[in-house]
């Protein structure tokens, strides 16, 4: 019988096993800084379902999550002011790293090392299927996005900035 390629499990998988989430595996070449866009383009996705898991941090350096396009950047300043913090900034790679327990470029909203809040830019709720980080660099799930509130309690926000 044929497989396809299957990569092992990540603690963003085994969540999703453990809460019976139907997801698909998409591995592809992961490019060093290549991104949202670069996953998009060889996977043949539009880069706007294409979702990022970004780390950021709030004028305390209390960490949280933000889910964004692949082709939007974050307004930093919109995500405060909606969150009722003073000010959100990204965590440098190395903090994200150790609040997420993921390498940077593969980080998974599921199945992080810390509970941290997670922020969803609203409109990724209306898209049918999205591709996220599956917990290693060059590995996407594609889930329904309602998961991320359901599994995640995900806050949706208006953020986004075109890139």
């Amino acid at each position: 019988m044929a497989r396809k390629e299957h990569v092992s499990e990540t603690p963003a998988t085994q969540l999703l096993k453990a809460h019976r989430v139907d997801y698909s595996e998409h591995p592809y070449e992961y490019l060093e800084h290549g991104g949202a866009q670069h996953s998009a383009r060889v996977l043949g996705w539009d880069p706007y379902a294409v979702v990022k898991t970004l780390i950021m941090q709030d004028q305390d350096a209390r960490p949280l999550v933000v889910l964004m396009h692949g082709n939007r950047k974050v307004s930093t300043k919109n995500l405060a002011r909606q969150i009722g913090a003073k000010s959100v900034e990204p965590c440098q790679p190395e903090v994200a790293n150790r609040h997420s327990g993921y390498l940077v470029g593969g980080t998974s909203p599921f199945g992080t090392r810390r509970q941290m809040p997670v922020y969803v830019e609203e409109t990724i709720l209306a898209l049918p299927r999205i591709l996220i980080n599956g917990g290693r660099r060059g590995y996407l799930v594609g889930i329904d996005p309602q998961v991320c509130v359901q599994l995640l309690g995900a806050k949706p926000v208006q953020c986004a900035l075109a890139e």
